[in-house]
């Protein structure tokens, strides 16, 4: 089977390396442009184009690809399957017609719940106990094709999103390869989506990343675990810091939200609109992650100090 692999980020990766492992035939690997990276503003290629110049892969990286002559520059190399993994494009339909076995995605959600964007982080904020892959066969709708297999993976209480995506991204690349084995021996079902059901997964925004203390301690610590470990700064002392890992303490103290009502040896206590979040880990501006016995040597906290 000639396949044409087309992913971007981190999570794709473990997916063109099992294509890789099988020794399936990848005439080309289609990813993002390169992009300005870091305070240099320096261009980074894509993780997956990294992936394929390793294994000797033909890169190809066009601005759109809806763009006709990306679409012939595809066709040309006549796939039998396009894979598609969190690729960062609209697929346009000239693509999703062509191969004889159809383009299918690798999708981090149990379809139909969390289409879009965002599957993994917002099930994490939304406090989910289970998410899991779905392999589907690509139409012109977002995420509703029909679904080939999928795969239900917990959601425990104390992993972060990169620790989960991890996960999710290997299960997705055996999937994938097991979905392929069905395609090519004719045993692969189609499961139409019940989109009664369907729920949405948007792209981040810098909204949807603020911490308000007025919100109960537990949609913090969903949040806080959904964003690592890429969070944005915050402030407290008119010092920025990253809050990394966060524990929902089973008690309530009188303080305002944003508070710090106590301060221990590994951890501080922080008031919010309902409850109390322990903090674990954390990390100035300028110096790097660490644990909060460590961080507290170098800055002491009085209690009392406020988030803000």
């Amino acid at each position: 089977m000639n396949i044409i692999f087309m992913g971007t980020s981190n999570f794709a990766v473990p997916s063109l390396q099992a294509l890789v492992q099988a020794d399936i035939s990848i005439p080309m690997v289609v990813t993002q442009p390169d992009r300005p990276r870091g305070r240099g503003g320096k261009m980074t290629p894509t993780p997956v184009k990294q992936a394929a110049e390793d294994y000797g892969i033909t890169v190809f990286q066009p601005e759109r690809i809806k763009d006709p002559k990306a679409i012939n520059i595809v066709c040309d190399l006549k796939p039998d399957l396009i894979a598609v993994v969190s690729y960062g494009q609209i697929i346009p339909g000239e693509l999703l017609k062509y191969p004889a076995y159809g383009c299918v995605n690798v999708h981090g959600s149990l379809l139909p719940a969390y289409r879009g964007a965002a599957p993994i982080q917002r099930a994490m904020m939304a406090g989910e106990k289970e998410t899991g892959i779905t392999i589907m066969y690509m139409d012109e709708g977002l995420d509703t094709g029909d679904i080939i297999l999928q795969s239900v993976i917990p959601i425990e209480d104390g992993i972060d999103h990169g620790n989960l995506e991890n996960i999710m991204a290997s299960k997705g690349a055996a999937l994938l390869m097991e979905a392929i084995k069905k395609l090519q021996n004719g045993t692969a079902p189609r499961i139409q989506q019940d989109n009664s059901r369907a729920t949405y997964a948007h792209r981040l925004t810098r909204e949807d990343e603020k911490i308000n203390w007025q919100l109960p301690a537990a949609n913090l610590h969903n949040l806080i675990r959904a964003l690592s470990p890429a969070p944005r700064l915050r402030q407290i002392k008119d010092t920025k810091i990253k809050i990394y890992r966060s524990r929902v303490v089973d008690q309530e103290l009188a303080g305002k939200p944003g508070e710090i009502l106590e301060i221990h040896d590994h951890d501080f206590w922080v008031k919010t609109g309902n409850g109390i979040l322990e903090i674990l880990e954390l990390q100035r501006e300028g110096k790097r992650r660490m644990a909060v016995k460590e961080f507290l040597q170098g800055f002491p906290l009085p209690k009392g100090a406020s988030f803000h």
